[in-house]
C-alpha cells in the first residue's frame, strides 16, 4: 500500500482514529502510531527477549513492517494497544521457538537467560535479578508476558486477557499465584527490594 502524508494534527487523534487514517493511506497516522508505541514495544521486547537490545529493536521493526505491509490486518474492532501487544506476544512466541530449535541443534544445551553484568550494580542486585529471571523463565512465556504487561507496562487485566487470549479470571489468578511464588522465592532478597 502506498502511503501519502496527509495534512492534519495527528497527535490529538485517538489510536483507533489513527488506524482508520492509516488504512486510508495516511502516512502521518503511521508515524504517530510509531511515535506512541515504538518506545513501549522496545521496552516490552527488551524484557521478553533476554534483555537483548538488538533483538528488541529488530522485533519493534518487525511489528511495524507488518503494519506497513498489511494495514488492513489491524483489527478495527479491538483497541489498537491490545492488538499491537497481541502481535508482539506472538512474535515473542515465535522467537522462543526459534531459540529452542537453535539450542536443540547445538546438542541440547540449555539457553542462558541471565542478566549481563553492569557497572554499578552490586553482586546482590545481580543475584536478585538472575533469580527473578530464572523464575520467570521457568514459568513460561505466557506468565512472563502477563507479568511484564501488568507490572512494567501497567496494563489492565482485560487488556492482558485479550493479548494472551485467556479469560480475565485466569489472568488474575495466575498473576496472584506467581506473585506469591516470587515473594517466597525472593524472600532472601527482601532488603534489596525495599531499597
Amino acid at each position: 500500500m502506498k502511503f501519502e502524508l496527509l495534512r492534519g494534527s495527528h497527535g490529538r487523534l485517538g489510536d483507533e482514529e489513527l488506524v482508520g487514517r492509516l488504512q486510508a493511506g495516511d502516512g502521518r497516522a503511521l508515524e504517530e502510531l510509531y511515535r506512541r508505541y515504538a518506545p513501549l514495544l522496545l521496552r516490552y521486547f527488551y524484557r521478553m527477549l533476554w534483555q537483548d537490545r538488538d533483538k528488541a529493536q529488530d522485533a519493534v521493526h518487525d511489528v511495524f513492517v507488518k503494519i506497513i505491509e498489511r494495514p488492513d490486518r489491524v483489527d478495527p474492532t479491538r483497541r489498537f494497544s491490545t492488538w499491537i501487544y497481541a502481535v508482539a506476544h506472538n512474535l515473542c512466541k515465535n522467537e522462543y521457538r526459534r531459540h529452542l530449535f537453535r539450542q536443540s541443534a547445538m546438542n541440547g544445551h540449555k539457553p542462558e537467560h541471565t542478566v549481563p553484568s553492569h557497572e554499578g550494580i552490586s553482586v546482590d542486585h545481580e543475584a536478585f535479578r538472575e533469580k527473578l529471571e530464572g523464575i520467570l523463565h521457568e514459568e513460561g512465556e505466557d506468565m512472563r508476558t502477563m507479568m511484564v504487561l501488568r507490572h512494567e507496562l501497567e496494563m489492565s487485566f482485560p487488556e492482558i486477557a485479550s493479548i494472551v487470549e485467556l479469560p480475565e479470571g485466569t489472568v488474575k489468578s495466575r498473576l496472584f499465584y506467581l506473585k506469591k511464588r516470587l515473594a517466597s522465592a525472593l524472600e532472601p532478597y527482601r532488603i534489596i527490594i525495599e531499597k
